[in-house]
């Protein structure tokens, strides 16, 4: 942390005794900027700076608040500040629904995105394909239990031969956020006020819908919003939710393998 200080304030002229570490950033380095005439900036450490920026520029084009970009230093990422008082009000769920629902109303030409990208140390293999189930068992499910334990990674290949009969061939190639849970959500009284730390690309929105849901259980507000689930939603779920669980088991380990384990299980593998 001392060096990724030196190394903000060397950028931003900004004084070390104005720099404090924020809560969360379990996988990068943040602190809070007091700028010399009063703003609040974050310093994010982002090896892909750039990549990042484009998602969130991304994210802002389709009409999502974002934390404006301020500043892309490699791997040092400077971003607006948003205030975040953390409470998940059904008014501020019905709001997440609505800017869900007009993210994913943005379509790409395919299934990936135009760079590769990483969630911590789990690489995301980016490239644009036409096959949807291919795309999800080779490049998300197979990719990211690689450096796992062999019971894990043949469970996986197991689970992962199942992507053509279980998901839809051709689901529209959505934008998706693509790490989707409620830590990378703010909200402030009552409202959205941003979403952060995408891994943007082009995929089924059952995707984002389904992380959510690993981890928290949105209320009617937000399904209201959104709008009603396609016809086999709810079989779909442990596929698309059994690759952050997989992520999780590589970034984390142990706790999460009751999670890929069930999750395996609802999948015959």
């Amino acid at each position: 942390m001392i060096g990724f200080a030196r190394r903000v304030a060397e950028l931003t002229g900004v004084p070390p005794d104005r720099l404090e570490r924020l809560a969360g950033g379990e996988l990068s380095e943040v602190l809070l900027m007091r700028r010399p005439d009063g703003r609040l900036s974050v310093a994010k450490s982002s090896p892909a700076a750039g990549a990042e920026a484009a998602m969130l520029r991304a994210l802002a084009g389709a009409g999502i608040p974002t934390p404006a970009v301020e500043g892309e230093h490699p791997p040092v990422l400077i971003l607006e500040h948003v205030a975040n008082d953390g409470v998940l009000s059904p008014k501020a769920w019905r709001e997440i629904g609505a800017a869900l629902a007009r993210l994913h109303a943005v379509r790409g030409e395919g299934y990936g995105w135009p760079v590769d990208y990483a969630i911590g140390t789990v690489e995301l293999d980016n490239r644009v394909s036409g096959d949807w189930p291919r795309f999800w068992a080779e490049q998300r499910l197979v990719s990211a239990a690689r450096l796992l334990d062999r019971p894990w990674r043949e469970r996986v290949d197991r689970a992962a031969a199942r992507m053509a009969d279980l998901l839809p061939a051709a689901p529209p190639p959505a934008l998706l956020h693509g790490d989707l849970w409620t830590g990378n959500i703010l909200v402030r009284d009552g409202r959205l006020a941003a979403l952060i730390d995408p891994a943007c690309y082009h995929g089924d929105p059952e995707f984002d819908l389904a992380m959510l849901t690993l981890f928290a259980e949105p209320p009617a507000e937000f399904h209201e919003a959104y709008g009603a689930p396609r016809q086999g939603a709810e079989e779909r779920r442990p596929a698309y939710q059994l690759f952050p669980a997989l992520v999780h088991l590589r970034l984390f380990g142990q706790p999460y393998a009751a999670m890929a384990d069930r999750l395996l299980g609802a999948l015959g593998a």
